[in-house]
């Protein structure tokens, strides 16, 4: 996965806090929702907004899909505060102080 991909999917790691926990996710399913995310959510790592379909995948990804991802190496190349912003935009909550992998979030 390429870096500009994996920051895009920590974003999204962000929005992933209320993700429904009622049976494990198989790796396929989120090898799945990665892929998703980052074909949706690509635009964002560029400056833009989040598009209504990018926020759809925000919204449904699991946490434990994107969490394991975020290492201090990844964690470093993004803005927590402002990726928080955009994943709240998108209607997912998060709480203060969330730990997602290596990153805690504002």
């Amino acid at each position: 996965m390429k870096i500009s991909s994996v920051v895009l999917v920590v974003m999204v790691a962000l929005l992933v806090v209320r993700a429904p926990m009622v049976k494990a996710v198989t790796t396929n399913q989120c090898k799945n929702e990665r892929t998703q995310l980052v074909n949706e959510c690509r635009p964002v790592i560029f400056g833009q907004d989040p598009s209504n379909n990018c926020c759809q995948r925000v919204r449904v990804i699991h946490v434990e899909c994107i969490c394991p991802y975020l290492t201090p190496k990844f964690a470093n190349l993004i803005n927590l505060a402002r990726t928080a912003k955009q994943i709240r935009s998108c209607g997912r909550n998060i709480p203060h102080n969330f730990k997602c992998g290596s990153a805690t979030f504002p």
